[in-house]
């Protein structure tokens, strides 16, 4: 390496100075005195190099003051590895094998030599029997071949270590297929003076203070540039949940359908409601307190319409609509139980009620995405309580070959183009079909939702046309988001057990459409 040794005056203000500071007068003084700086590579003080990273920090600084500009040069150059470190400072493997070897006819035994040497010795052995410095006698034990030798190796790295290169290209690739040096890319700089260039810098202000206002210090004061290109901080604040990352895609794909958002801020509802409207009759398991959860306080309501209770109370009975009904003693009381609802069908039994009340029937695309509950056996993949998806399209004349039809357009937009369809029961649709998609990882397919015409024994008591049917499905919004971000335990996602740390770093939703 070249030295450009630092004029007096930068050596004496360099004692008493940081690191920086030293860099910074080095710099300037060889500007003044040169009018440039050709590689910054070869800069020393006190016969230390120049840390060119630490060196960077102060050009930029200077830079932004216009005091000098400055190049980026980048140059390869090769650098000794930890190994090599050791090779130069104690010697090469071979070197150090034929040093263990004493001097005479006796020998010493090849397990004693890797004892000395330690792992470098099997091969030191191999390249000091290829240099002919060591060989074996009649009793088989290492001896040495010549009284010295030269560590050309040894010579070799210490010269890459000071200058970085070496003349034999040959001995450089061998070198570096034992490990011993590699390439490393190194940024130096090129130097000239800026518009601005001065030695004496002046500390420059980065704010207007109260004082220098009221002395008028700041009208001769020199600020400190702003940097409208440098990184900002990163604010504390909260993070989206992946479950309302989930939800938001999902919004979106409603609403690019047509969709209106039902209200769904509802979580307590009756039983009239979450069940009785939509005809599930009052004996069904559903309603048992092992799957659903009831209110102790209070414990009833009557907040539904009477006329229509009377009409769900007729139908559920004796029948109508072309139905003969379940044939029970339908209650009141029951039908009053307050319950947390176990779908979001309740709001949607009540919208259609109040769709039904208009002068005119105008057709409707509702959806809904909440919160329901059940009462389940907690394990990996059911909790107490979970989201819902649910859309619902009334209007005349739709067929089973209309809900199909908005089924795969739906499920096209969340990047799902095979879907089949199973019929299925309940109670409250007829007909019923069970999603299933193809899914391509599993290789099978698998069912990702429920569907159905809502039955007239639900929507004729309402005061719905008779020639108005409504379509509808609804799917879960957990199981979704755990494939969508590889988790394998509904846990992991909600309750107790949730990283905070991934509610923070997981990525944005972003479904195929």
């Amino acid at each position: 390496m070249v030295a450009v040794a630092a004029p007096p005056t930068a050596a004496s203000a360099a004692a008493s100075a940081s690191l920086r500071e030293q860099y910074q007068a080095l710099v300037l003084s060889l500007l003044d005195t040169n009018g440039a700086v050709p590689d910054t590579g070869a800069l020393e003080i006190d016969g230390v190099a120049v840390n060119q990273l630490e060196l960077l920090g102060v050009l930029n600084a200077l830079s932004s003051r216009e005091i000098l500009t400055y190049e980026t040069l980048v140059v390869e150059k090769w650098v000794l590895t930890a190994e090599g470190d050791e090779v130069a400072d104690t010697g090469s493997h071979e070197a150090r094998v034929f040093n263990a070897v004493p001097e005479g006819a006796d020998g010493i035994d090849v397990a004693e030599v890797a004892k000395l040497v330690g792992p470098a010795a099997k091969f030191g052995q191999g390249a000091a029997f290829k240099a002919k410095w060591i060989g074996k006698n009649a009793a088989g034990k290492l001896v040495r071949l010549t009284s010295t030798i030269t560590d050309q190796t040894q010579i070799d790295l210490k010269q890459i270590r000071a200058t970085g290169a070496h003349q034999d290209d040959a001995l450089l690739k061998a070198l570096k297929k034992r490990q011993l040096i590699n390439t490393q890319k190194q940024s130096t700089y090129k130097l000239a003076k800026g518009p601005k260039f001065t030695t004496e810098i002046v500390e420059e202000a980065t704010d207007i203070s109260q004082e220098m206002l009221a002395s008028g210090e700041w009208k001769a004061a020199t600020f400190k540039q702003y940097n409208f290109e440098a990184a900002g901080q990163m604010p504390t604040s909260g993070h989206l949940h992946p479950l309302l990352k989930v939800r938001d895609e999902f919004r979106q794909i409603f609403f690019e359908m047509g969709f209106s958002e039902m209200p769904t801020n509802k979580y307590v509802e009756s039983s009239f409601w979450n069940f009785d409207a939509l005809f599930q009759p009052q004996q069904h398991p559903a309603r048992d307190a092992h799957d659903t959860f009831f209110l102790s306080e209070p414990a009833t309501s009557n907040r539904f319409p009477k006329d229509y209770m009377e009409r769900v109370k007729e139908v559920h009975t004796n029948g109508g609509y072309g139905s003969i009904g379940y044939g029970y003693d339908w209650k009141e009381e029951e039908a009053a139980k307050l319950v947390l609802r176990t779908h979001t069908t309740s709001i949607s039994s009540n919208m259609l009620y109040q769709l039904a009340q208009q002068k005119e029937f105008k057709p409707v695309k509702w959806f809904s995405i909440d919160k329901v509950f059940r009462n389940e056996t907690l394990d990996a993949t059911h909790l107490a309580e979970f989201h819902q998806i649910e859309g619902v399209v009334a209007d005349r004349g739709l067929t089973l070959g209309d809900l199909m039809g908005v089924l795969h357009g739906f499920f096209k937009k969340l990047g799902i183009a095979k879907l089949r369809f199973k019929p299925a029961y309940n109670p409250y649709t007829e007909p019923s079909m069970e999603i299933f998609a193809w899914h391509d990882g599993l290789a099978k397919w698998v069912e990702i939702g429920n569907s159905g015409m809502f039955r007239p024994e639900m929507l004729r008591p309402m005061g719905l046309p008779e020639d108005v049917q409504v379509i509808a499905w609804g799917l879960s919004t957990e199981r979704p988001t755990m494939i969508k971000y590889g988790l394998n335990n509904i846990r992991d996602l909600v309750g107790h057990k949730l990283d905070l740390d991934m509610v923070a770093k997981n990525p944005i939703c972003r479904l195929d459409k």
